[in-house]
């Protein structure tokens, strides 16, 4: 059993002799190859760096217009729905009169009413 432990601790150095005589970390480098391979590599990273940054602003602008839009048009009918409520209420009297019956800056001249 002696021999057996003798012999494979023989070939695990011979085993490892014959690596060592195969491998020079100076003689092992990716070289020009690795460089242009890796400098490609990352424009090509960047690039699609830069397009994810436009297409996410892109989307955020168009959410941003979408929601504007929809901020305006809920504006306009309730606007809409103000100015029935108003004429329903009152008959359709603007309301721009004042209470002592001259015209008030915003309420609409008459052509036959005289000038200040």
């Amino acid at each position: 059993m002696h021999h057996l432990a003798a012999a494979s601790n023989a070939g695990a150095t011979i085993l490892g002799a014959a690596n060592q005589d195969e491998f020079d970390p100076n003689d092992v480098t990716p070289g020009v190859i690795g460089f242009v391979l890796t400098i490609l590599v990352m424009f090509a990273v960047l690039l699609l760096v830069l397009d994810m940054v436009r297409r996410i602003r892109r989307v955020n602008y168009r959410a941003e217009a979408r929601a504007q839009i929809e901020a305006e048009q809920q504006a306009a009918a309730t606007a809409e729905a103000s100015d029935a409520d108003g004429e329903a209420v009152d008959g359709g009297a603007s309301g721009d009169a004042a209470p002592d019956g001259e015209s008030g800056p915003d309420a609409p001249t008459r052509p036959d009413a005289p000038t200040r």
